[in-house]
């Protein structure tokens, strides 16, 4: 067996074992039908039964979560629905891997479709002048190392992880290219400095001291001369297990954290960075 179709067939096992050893109430997630064959209705239905089943917000993510494994993977499959974006402001019924995290934080806030919905305008894009955030393509958040450096929601919290000349860090100017150009039309660029997690000292240690459920993102630094940090993202379960949508797979998978990351030919990414989840009330 290849090494991808073992990996492939061991998000099942690791699904598996989270939901036997969490036991009660997490294996009520395994009854439910998948989000991306319900109703808008079928789904307001159900989003009160996690607030019901789940009163602890984190408990609820990742809850959450373990559902959308097996989701359909679609790259850019979130927009304004007008103008330069026309796809859905709000969809379950496929992901990538930054639309997991923002669609699955703002459903366990949600007890309706609609308030999922305004959830994640308020999560996806940036308030204007009077603290009010409308959807547009220039006003969303494009980055992730700006969203967990600026948001609320999403908290950096890397630094925490290890003394600070164990990380590594980037100066950067996000949007801007090497040759001066802005990677994305944003009429926006960011200076800033990041630091991050190299893969030489990333091991199950540091994902001991993260909350129950944590934010992951993955840095590439050939990415860096395009005005990017990050090429992927995550939710860390219990210190162990990371839940994406993966374009590898073609799918949102749950698999062990450190084999998905240390391949046999060597570290998929050349670092990492990690971030709290918080509620938009906090």
């Amino acid at each position: 067996m290849k090494a991808k179709e073992k990996r492939k067939g061991s998000q099942y096992y690791w699904i598996f074992l989270l939901l036997i050893g969490c036991g009660q109430p997490f294996s009520w997630v395994e009854t439910l039908s998948k989000p991306w064959t319900l109703s808008e209705k079928e789904i307001s239905e159900i989003l009160p039964q996690f607030q019901q089943k789940f009163p602890d917000f984190h408990d609820r993510l990742k809850a959450f979560a373990l559902w959308q494994v097996g989701k359909p993977y679609e790259l850019f499959c979130l927009g304004e629905e007008t103008g330069e974006d026309k796809d859905p402001i709000f969809r379950l019924d496929v992901s990538d891997c930054t639309v997991h995290v923002l669609t699955s934080l703002a459903s366990v806030q949600s007890l309706s479709w609609n308030e999922a919905k305004i959830n994640l305008i308020n999560i996806h894009y940036k308030p204007n002048e009077n603290g009010i955030s409308i959807p547009t393509y220039k006003s969303r958040w494009h980055y992730t190392t700006d969203r967990i450096q600026d948001h609320p929601s999403t908290r950096n919290i890397t630094l925490g992880l290890l003394p600070n000349d164990q990380l590594k860090t980037v100066t950067i100017t996000l949007n801007k290219k090497s040759d001066g150009k802005a990677f994305l039309d944003l009429d926006w660029k960011k200076p800033t400095s990041v630091q991050y997690i190299s893969s030489e000292y990333l091991n199950s240690k540091v994902l001991q001291n993260l909350p129950k459920v944590a934010g992951v993102a993955f840095v590439r630094e050939s990415y860096f001369k395009m005005g990017l940090v990050v090429a992927h993202e995550g939710m860390v379960i219990d210190q162990k297990n990371i839940i994406h949508a993966s374009a590898e797979y073609g799918e949102t998978v749950s698999m062990d954290f450190m084999e998905y990351y240390f391949r046999e030919e060597g570290p998929l990414f050349d670092g990492v960075l990690f971030y709290s989840f918080h509620p938009l009330t906090e």
